[in-house]
């Protein structure tokens, strides 16, 4: 069985960091893509960040570019998200999803997705 599970969510003042893990297990990572959403109260969910391999290439939603970091640690089937500069709109339950595809675009990657969490909550208060 396939499970993604999110943690390292929480409240944060505006400005500060956190870092985001989806811990992968059934299946090896080295052979998916991983992508990183968010859902905002009374929003749709939009991919905020993906990375492939064995190219490590990294998309970032432009809201977010400059800020988050994405990463993979394929010896510990570890996808991190790095969140610094956080704003009261990045407020957001986070999610994670794997996907055989290479994936190169954060706007339809959603379509592609295999795999899901259930999500971690972000909550950046003013």
């Amino acid at each position: 069985e396939v499970q993604l599970v999110e943690s390292g969510g929480g409240l944060v003042q505006a400005g500060g960091s956190l870092r985001l893990s989806c811990a992968i297990s059934g299946l090896t990572l080295e052979d998916y893509a991983i992508g990183w959403f968010r859902q905002a109260p009374g929003k749709d969910r939009e991919g905020v960040s993906c990375i492939s391999d064995p190219e490590g290439s990294e998309y970032y939603a432009d809201s977010v570019k400059g800020r988050f970091t994405i990463s993979r640690d394929n010896a510990k089937n570890t996808v991190y998200l790095q969140m610094n500069s956080l704003k009261p709109e990045d407020t957001a339950v986070y999610s994670c999803a794997a996907t055989g595809y290479t994936l190169v675009d954060v706007t339809t990657m959603e379509d592609v997705m295999d795999y899901w969490g259930k999500g971690t909550l972000v909550n950046v208060s003013s």
